[in-house]
């Protein structure tokens, strides 16, 4: 049976790139192609070839929550559901004399090795001591093992696969129209200096104590509101409890909030992710297990969980770059600030393997200039960008910062006057009004004069804004003016009294 979808020009530059490089005597390629690239598909072609000519393939996968997930997209793709078996205890399709059979490295390291021709590795930079112990193997070192992922860069992986096949970049697939553009918002900087490394990235706990304070993921649900204009979600947490704690937040502001970690079952993984396409639940909360083989319609992405890792800042990003009707773009609220540490997505390349001594660190130093952060907006922009393209700021040598009455901070422009709010600053301030009217036992109406005292002018879609616990700037600006109201009244009792 044939494949049914045609192949998009970087698969057919995939597979050529693979087929010259074995009849070139690599036997252990790795091809990179960026997520929402169509792996999938690729996979399926070179399996689908292999079955052709009688050759026998083990594809393996690196969870075993994809097992099911691989047969199906297969089977989506053309090829015959009686020639694929699985290699899994228990497997209503377990059948080892057919051709194609899909396995989970958890199970491998159990088994002896399957007898096959050729062996695919999905998520390959995902390393197992079994991929090392399988490829040295008496009878194997001249069997292919074709490496695939959209991040290849893992420490070492040039040990293990002779040649890096890169397909098509991130930003080639981008400007093709293959995968969604995107545009970057840094709300929020957490103090990291207290969070020790390990391994190569943030330590848990300490993260997790860094992040799950309630002003931090206050914001996350305040930029969300303003910015991301109810668009389908995933949220990238720390660990169970941030998670846990984000979702809380989120449902308490109104949003329908899922949530998906290691522990969550295939069934209730399943009902989330359709509720989440129906849009009865607007953002998933979850635990870094939504970073592989998920191909939902996501069209905004809440990096909640700093990372010093290109691969998984990658993989997470990469969630929200696929291509949907009526989507123009990805929105990214980065509250980590991995955007502003390790560039945009588009900016990481890396055309070798790494060899595990270090030897990738002057390419690496060689890479784009970071982005910058657009100081009225937070819009993050190419550092040779000087004028925001979303809000026009540019910005100027001279400015310098000032207070109004209440001890807010204004910036100031180059002529010394303050600069305006920004549509989205004022949405939050009547936000925080109306958060301090329920505390303090006000009416909206209250609410309303103030956010009018203060900015002149009616708020903009009142009905839409819900409220927020306010800040210790409301605080001080509703004391300012209660301070300047007694003292005129007090003036005015002086007067009437002479």
């Amino acid at each position: 049976m044939a494949i049914a979808r045609p192949l998009r020009p970087h698969q057919v530059k995939a597979l050529d790139l693979i087929r010259s490089a074995v009849l070139d005597g690599s036997f252990r390629p790795l091809l990179q192609l960026a997520t929402g690239g169509g792996k999938t598909r690729l996979a399926a072609e070179i399996v689908e070839r292999a079955r052709v000519k009688g050759n026998r393939v083990v594809f393996v996968v690196p969870a075993l929550s994809l097992i099911d997930q691989t047969v199906k997209a297969f089977i989506e793709e053309g090829i015959p559901a009686h020639e694929i078996g699985v290699i899994q205890a228990d497997h209503p399709m377990t059948a080892p004399h057919r051709p194609i059979q899909v396995a989970s490295v958890q199970t491998l390291e159990r088994r002896l090795l399957p007898i096959t021709d050729v062996v695919i590795i999905d998520e390959a930079h995902r390393w197992f001591r079994l991929y090392a112990r399988w490829m040295a193997a008496d009878g194997w070192q001249r069997k292919p093992f074709i490496g695939l992922s959209a991040t290849p860069w893992a420490k070492g992986l040039g040990k293990h696969f002779d040649r890096l096949l890169i397909a098509a970049t991130t930003q080639e697939l981008i400007e093709a129209g293959f995968l969604s553009p995107f545009r970057v918002f840094a709300p929020s900087h957490p103090d990291l200096s207290g969070v020790r490394t390990v391994a190569g990235d943030y330590h848990e706990g300490d993260l997790s104590k860094a992040m799950d304070r309630p002003d931090l993921v206050a914001d996350v649900v305040r930029t969300w509101l303003m910015r991301a204009d109810r668009r389908p979600t995933l949220c990238f947490a720390v660990d169970r409890a941030h998670a846990k704690t984000l979702q809380r937040q989120f449902t308490e502001a109104g949003v329908s909030c899922g949530y998906v970690d290691a522990y969550t079952g295939p069934d209730e993984r399943e009902d989330v992710r359709k509720a989440f396409h129906s849009r009865e639940i607007e953002v998933v909360c979850n635990v870094g297990v939504l970073t592989t083989g998920v191909d939902w319609d996501v069209r905004c992405i809440i990096l909640a969980r700093p990372t010093k890792s290109e691969m998984l800042y990658v993989q997470i990003v990469g969630r929200g770059l696929r291509t949907a009707e009526g989507k123009t773009d990805c929105l990214i609220l980065d509250h980590s600030d991995t955007t502003l540490r390790l560039g945009f997505v588009t900016d990481i390349h890396h055309p070798e393997l790494d060899l595990g001594d270090g030897r990738r660190k002057q390419e690496r130093d060689r890479r784009s200039p970071l982005p910058k952060e657009c100081a009225k907006c937070t819009f993050l922009k190419p550092a040779r960008v000087h004028v925001c393209p979303v809000c026009g700021f540019a910005p100027e040598r001279q400015s310098g910062v000032t207070c109004d009455a209440g001890g807010a901070l204004f910036e100031l422009n180059g002529g010394g006057k303050r600069r305006k709010p920004t549509p989205q600053e004022k949405a939050t301030w009547y936000a925080m009004l109306l958060g301090y009217a329920e505390r303090h036992g006000k009416t909206t109406a209250w609410a309303l004069a103030n956010y009018r005292e203060k900015f002149l002018e009616w708020p903009f879609r009142k009905n839409d804004v819900r409220p927020w616990p306010p800040s210790d700037e409301v605080y001080g600006w509703v004391k300012s003016r209660a301070i300047a109201y007694a003292k005129g009244k007090q003036k005015g009792e002086g007067r009437h009294a002479a």
